[in-house]
């Protein structure tokens, strides 16, 4: 396995204190605001209890315009970051806790910006020279402004279909539409832009739909370790789109994938090289497509609060590799000690 081996063990950060410094009360932060709401307040559910049932004195906290209040009245020792979506992902959150002085779970700002923008992640990612779908993107000022409708056909051209048209900026699949023709893709453009006014469009690859999870290693200085690689295969759509995602039964889960052992330490190099890329730090999820026409593993887009719901795939693969759910919570904990 890239990038060090794992080993479930003793946890880095416990009760009673750890290498790093003491932890004993926590603020679960969930909810908030974002279309991900939903998701996020089951996330945060579970990390409550399971930090719970590890001993930790946990305040959960919905987010919302009295958090700075109900942060400094907590008294905390770290914050755990459960928000999906807007504010929770894209270093608004986490700007905040630095702000006030609040030691927190995961990805820095400058990180979690990277990997919310899509189209930004994407053109690191190629300068890099980490495969990844072509593409191009466009603000909704372009439409208005600079005539960019006029555009599409040479981006037809260049892209062919299908293609995937995203919001840059929205995660489980919010907002993804499909086009497969020319008359199809005005109305997946506005679509999409119903969601972020700035997407992009992508080469849609037929493939395997494929995730590494990443975490920090349990010792300083030691390189991030990559999890077991999960399949999803959907069994009503031809995409892995929201339902897919959380709704119990929609979608088959495999770990370890059975793609084979070239294509799985392939698949972990490739989500690690991304999560040093993009500066993620305590946990992220990595998702990539294997082509099933070039058997070639193109990276999709980086979660840097991966869901912690029970159809969740960092649970999951944590699972597979020998890690509790308590232990696989208490070493995203672990991170907040680090800062």
């Amino acid at each position: 396995m890239s990038g060090g081996t794992l080993a479930a063990g003793t946890p880095q950060m416990s009760p009673a204190g750890g290498p790093h410094r003491r932890v004993k009360r926590v603020a679960v932060l969930k909810g908030g605001s974002s279309l991900e709401r939903k998701v996020s307040l089951r996330s945060g559910a579970q990390a409550q209890g399971a930090l719970a049932r590890r001993g930790y004195d946990v305040v959960a906290i919905d987010a919302g315009p009295d958090l700075v209040e109900q942060l400094r009245e907590a008294e905390l020792d770290a914050a755990f970051i459960a928000l999906h979506g807007s504010d929770g992902e894209d270093g608004t959150v986490q700007g905040l806790l630095e702000a006030i002085g609040v030691p927190y779970t995961g990805s820095g700002p400058s990180a979690c910006m990277r990997c919310t923008d899509k189209v930004l992640a994407k053109y690191l990612m190629r300068e890099a020279g980490i495969p990844t779908p072509d593409f191009h993107f466009f603000r909704e000022s372009t439409f208005k402004e600079l005539g960019a409708a006029a555009a599409l056909a040479d981006v037809e051209l260049r892209l062919s279909f299908p293609l995937v048209v995203k919001p840059a900026s929205q995660g489980s699949a919010l907002g993804v539409k499909f086009a497969r023709t020319s008359e199809q893709l005005p109305g997946a453009i506005v679509g999409a832009l119903s969601y972020d006014k700035k997407i992009l469009i992508e080469r849609y690859v037929k493939g395997r739909d494929l995730a590494v999870s990443i975490l920090d290693a349990q010792t300083p200085g030691e390189e991030p370790v990559a999890l077991p690689v999960v399949e999803a295969i959907p069994r009503e759509e031809d995409f892995y789109n929201y339902e897919s995602r959380y709704e119990i039964g929609m979608t088959t889960f495999v770990c370890p994938a059975e793609v084979g052992a070239d294509a799985t330490a392939r698949a972990q190099e490739l989500a690690l090289q991304t999560y040093r890329l993009l500066g993620c730090r305590g946990v992220a999820r990595v998702d990539l497509m294997l082509d099933e026409a070039t058997d070639e593993l193109m990276v999709l887009e980086t979660n840097v609060v991966p869901g912690l719901t029970e159809t969740s795939l960092l649970p999951l693969a944590a699972d597979a590799a020998g890690i509790s759910f308590e232990e696989l919570v208490e070493r995203i904990l672990s991170s907040a000690s680090t800062r």
